[in-house]
């Protein structure tokens, strides 16, 4: 299964273990008003919330919405508003991500110039949100870096720290923060915008981990190892802080786990001796060869 940065191991598979089935909510009903309340009376004119008298003669001003943008008058010029607009440009939706095509010929493909959809994988504290950060920032065209741990984050109050235990509510909420990552991505890729998502997948979990990857962003994911050794994780791990940073059993379990990639076919990249902008430009070398002779997974 993934397992975002700075979160304890999760079990290993066990056959017949399935995915959490969420929560419930309640929802919400308008409060009555308690018996022998008066009725909400509308507000006094001239009072905020109300309506200023109309001059005689004038014909009624337009009231814009409580809610929402207010809305433009239309132009004599204005083109006919399309089917899922936003004002006038059309938003292409989102779909399964298709790999790109090799180049024609014997020229490599120009990664800086193709729009991408690359998955990070590797253990904590192997650089990976720093690489995808810097990766997405000094590419030629938009770029956006998706990070799972973030979206984890999103939820505040209510969050499932899996340092208290991994339990059906922390994988639950993993599984949703990573299906909102692919659909983030879909909707990204399929409007010219390059995507690079980071996560812990482990091999030994390959369906509900880069499986589910595949499943939620579309067979065109590059997936790329990053895996230094243990020693360089650990120094990285001891310069986080709060519950992105683990204990030292745990780093090295993890990384253990993460050798399983060693063999799987997808392209592994020791960054021990590489700093951010050198990782980037070997993870640049890494897409030309997998756009050329994709990686079976």
């Amino acid at each position: 299964m993934q397992h975002a940065v700075g979160s304890p191991l999760p079990p290993p598979h066990q056959p017949g273990h399935g995915p959490a089935t969420g929560w419930s909510q309640a929802a919400h009903h308008p409060t009555a008003p308690p018996p022998g309340a008066a009725p909400h009376a509308p507000p006094a004119p001239g009072f905020a919330g109300g309506h200023a008298p109309q001059a005689q003669g004038r014909p009624p001003m337009p009231q814009a919405p409580l809610h929402g943008p207010v809305p433009v008058p239309p132009t004599p010029d204005s083109p006919p508003p399309a089917a899922g607009a936003t004002s006038h440009i059309q938003l292409p939706p989102g779909g399964p991500v298709a790999m790109p095509s090799p180049p024609q010929g014997a020229a490599p493909t120009d990664t800086g110039a193709t729009t991408l959809a690359v998955l990070l994988i590797g253990p904590a504290g192997a650089g990976k949100t720093s690489v995808a950060k810097y990766w997405a920032e000094h590419r030629r065209v938009p770029t956006a870096h998706i990070s799972l741990d973030d979206v984890r984050e999103w939820v505040r109050s209510g969050f499932a720290d899996p340092q208290s235990g991994w339990n059906d509510h922390s994988e639950a909420q993993y599984r949703l923060a990573r299906r909102t990552c692919g659909f983030a991505a879909r909707n990204f890729l399929a409007n010219g915008i390059s995507c690079i998502l980071d996560d812990a997948v482990f091999p030994d979990r390959p369906v509900v981990g880069l499986g589910g990857w595949k499943r939620h962003v579309g067979p065109g994911l590059l997936p790329v190892v990053l895996l230094p050794g243990l020693e360089i994780v650990l120094e990285r791990n001891a310069e986080r802080s709060g519950n992105r940073r683990l204990t030292d059993e745990e780093v090295a379990r993890i990384h253990g786990r993460m050798a399983g990639w060693y063999g799987s076919g997808l392209p592994i990249i020791d960054n021990s001796q590489l700093d951010v902008p050198a990782t980037a430009r070997v993870l640049d070398e890494v897409l030309t060869r997998a756009i050329a002779s994709p990686p079976q997974w």
